[in-house]
């Protein structure tokens, strides 16, 4: 049996659609367009794709599509826009995409978003030799949350995002083995330990080793963007419509085409990554989308004329970075100054305030338009918060010469599938971000690679048996541990190192039974998830097979 759907422009097309090998694809009756989620097998060849590394800075100059687009009955958007609940509707009651025809010889990916797992996915793409284009909203460059600000001509630098990594996965180390030779990261030497209300501080142990960008966390997407040929780049630009078209995904960006592709990679989440897929024809990956949960931090940006009073302990130099416990306006702070510049610098000290996630929460409004009084209650709140862990007096510390706060509104996931990647092989579109496995630089680029990878084994297929190739569409979620700044695999505190080494399995377990020992594998875990130790994982996986 056969479903047969024509179009009263042009009747000369008809669109034959086998029922038992499609299950999924919604059969409404005609017409007078051809719905967008339906295609024929009809392929088109051509692609945006340059032979050049390219960034182009003039989103406006879009190519056309190959045939006139159908167009939908306009409607009037509401002023004020789109709910988060019309959104969630939207999402889960639209059809399924289902791509019928061969896949290019010379496929292109359109990736939307440009921070590490974006970035690491168009790398590991042009490995396999498959090109990409990359589209970031980033005005001054890319990174997303690999931010770096320096302020001129004051010189002054902050990391106001992503703050240090570790290392614990051979395919991220040598990556990061990369940047080192090129002199991009270094160890941070500084210590950096856990500070409570009153000045009370303890240094975090030196190992596994911490990593910072040796002139902040910007330059390690353009060391990225730097090895590839065939990866063009977009920005600033906000892809606003995926509309699937004769087995091509067309991105616009308000009206205005930015290209073509075979595929679609979203490298980015939060509220424009759900409006984005609200009406996109991929329900599934909207539907994991939308599970997700996002917390949002405050970020102050403060330079002061004269130190700030840090405690020291014991024979070591006053702490560089610190996560800060008990003070509900603060969970980190770290001198910019100290770990970016010189630790005998004595010029100003540039600081990066952190705020909790239930601060934020408190005082959220739109990130992209913060009213001056918000401002003003935030900064006023977080350098009482600062006051407080050190022990200070208020109004102690002087005011800053320069201060800045930005909201990251969609900062951390708080739940996670643990998976690499997401991939729907129906409508051929991916998900990659640190979200999926966690909450860490080393998580995102890992999640691009994983997808890259996943991408180019499915085009390298024909594309002939997709449900092969579908992964993490009906995972479940399950809460994430960590610090309100992110996860740092393998860094625990030297009480949560002595709570794991004096834990042991009864000598008297027999070979194999571990699976039955409940108690005692809900209770590993659970300290593997408080010291965010991954390797532990593969341990208990390893006993277990024995």
């Amino acid at each position: 049996m056969a479903a047969f759907i024509s179009s009263t422009k042009t009747p000369q097309t008809m669109i034959c659609i086998s029922l038992p090998q499609l299950p999924f694809l919604p059969i409404r009756s005609p017409k007078p367009t051809i719905p967008f989620y339906i295609h024929s097998s009809l392929t088109h060849n051509s692609s945006n794709a340059n032979n050049n590394n390219k960034i182009s800075t003039n989103p406006h100059k879009k190519p056309k599509p190959p045939m006139n687009n159908p167009s939908r009955n306009p409607r009037k958007k509401p002023s004020y826009g789109t709910s988060r609940r019309s959104a969630i509707k939207k999402s889960f009651s639209q059809e399924q995409v289902v791509f019928t025809g061969p896949v290019s010889n010379d496929p292109v990916v359109g990736i939307i978003g440009g921070g590490m797992s974006g970035l690491a996915c168009a790398l590991y793409l042009e490995k396999r030799g498959i090109k990409s284009t990359v589209f970031d909203t980033g005005l001054r460059g890319l990174g997303g949350r690999m931010g770096t600000r320096k302020i001129h001509p004051e010189g002054l630098i902050f990391d106001h995002a992503a703050q240090f990594f570790t290392v614990t996965d051979p395919k991220f180390a040598e990556m990061v083995d990369d940047w080192s030779k090129k002199g991009l990261v270094r160890q941070w030497q500084g210590t950096i330990g856990e500070l409570e209300a009153g000045g009370q501080f303890a240094p975090l142990p030196t190992s596994p080793p911490r990593y910072i960008g040796v002139n902040g966390m910007r330059p390690l997407a353009d060391s990225i963007l730097s090895q590839t040929s065939v990866v063009d780049v977009v920005r600033p630009c906000w892809v606003s419509t995926l509309e699937p078209y004769n087995g091509k995904w067309y991105l616009s960006e308000k009206g205005e085409r930015c290209g073509q592709f075979d595929a679609i990679v979203i490298a980015h989440n939060g509220k424009c990554a759900n409006k984005l897929l609200a009406s996109s024809g991929l329900p599934l990956i909207a539907r994991q989308m939308k599970r997700l949960d996002l917390s949002s931090i405050w970020a102050l940006l403060a330079a002061f004329e004269d130190p700030l009073p840090v405690p020291s302990f014991e024979s070591a130099f006053p702490f560089e970075g610190a996560f800060v416990k008990g003070i509900d306006s603060l969970s980190w702070m770290a001198n910019n100054t100290k770990k970016l510049v010189s630790s005998q610098n004595s010029g100003p000290e540039c600081w990066t305030f952190f705020s909790t996630a239930m601060f934020a929460k408190q005082n959220k409004v739109p990130q992209e338009s913060i009213p001056a009084a918000t401002a003003e209650k935030v900064t006023k709140a977080m350098l009482e918060g600062v006051e407080n862990a050190l022990g200070l007096q208020k109004s102690s510390i002087k005011k800053p010469f320069y201060s800045r706060v930005q909201l990251w509104g969609a900062a951390l996931p708080t739940n996670s599938p643990g998976i690499p990647c997401i991939f729907d092989p129906q409508g051929r579109a991916g998900i990659c971000g640190d979200w999926l496995l966690g909450s860490s630089l080393e998580a995102a680029a890992l999640s691009g690679m994983a997808l890259a990878n996943h991408i180019a084994d499915y085009f390298q297929s024909g594309g002939t048996c997709p449900d092969e190739f579908a992964v993490g569409l009906h995972n479940e979620f399950h809460p994430l541990q960590g610090h309100d700044i992110g996860q740092f695999p393998g860094l625990a505190s030297q009480g949560q190192l002595d709570e794991l080494a004096s834990f042991s399995l009864p000598c008297s377990c027999p070979r194999g039974s571990l699976r039955r020992q409940t108690e005692t594998f809900e209770l590993l875990i659970a300290v593997a998830e408080l010291c965010e130790l991954s390797y532990l994982y593969d341990t208990l996986q390893d006993v277990v097979t024995e």
